[in-house]
């Protein structure tokens, strides 16, 4: 696997039905599609709605050489914005290339999840660059290019 980069978008609870779309169009399959409810409760946190555990956490659809994935906002976090309705997500070959990528990028930005192991068994992080750019950064040894 080498390092790719890939179009991460995100959606105010409608990522289920744009893919659906994308689906149409594309053809192909979703090598994995996962929902909030899916994950492990955070401590401290109230349960979600049955309506926002129904959103999508992730989807990746691949379209030639690339993969398009995407997401729905956490409702806890409110409703996105322009601007704030997509990432760049690079899947790295190492946790080593991980981190180099992240702390370059990172560097005079505002990380928003530190580069960690994940339940899903990746190591992942993101932030936003000092020009307002999201990133998402991703080393799954496991699953390559998801």
């Amino acid at each position: 696997m080498a390092t790719s980069v890939n179009p991460y978008l995100l959606f105010n609870g409608n990522c289920e039905e744009a893919f659906l779309f994308y689906k149409s169009v594309f053809g192909g399959e979703f090598p994995y599609i996962g929902k909030f409810k899916d994950a492990p409760a955070q401590e401290g946190e109230d349960p979600l709605s049955e309506e926002d555990a129904n959103r999508i956490m992730h989807v990746s659809l691949p379209i030639g050489n690339t993969i398009l994935m995407g997401s729905d906002s956490h409702p806890r976090y409110g409703k996105l914005g322009i601007g704030d309705n997509f990432s760049i997500s690079i899947n790295t070959e190492s946790t080593e290339e991980a981190d180099r990528i992240f702390n370059g990028l990172s560097a005079g930005g505002k990380v928003e999840m530190p580069m960690n192991k994940t339940f899903w068994g990746a190591y992942f992080g993101m932030f936003k660059d000092k020009f307002d750019i999201n990133w998402m950064v991703n080393f799954d040894e496991n699953q390559p290019n998801q």
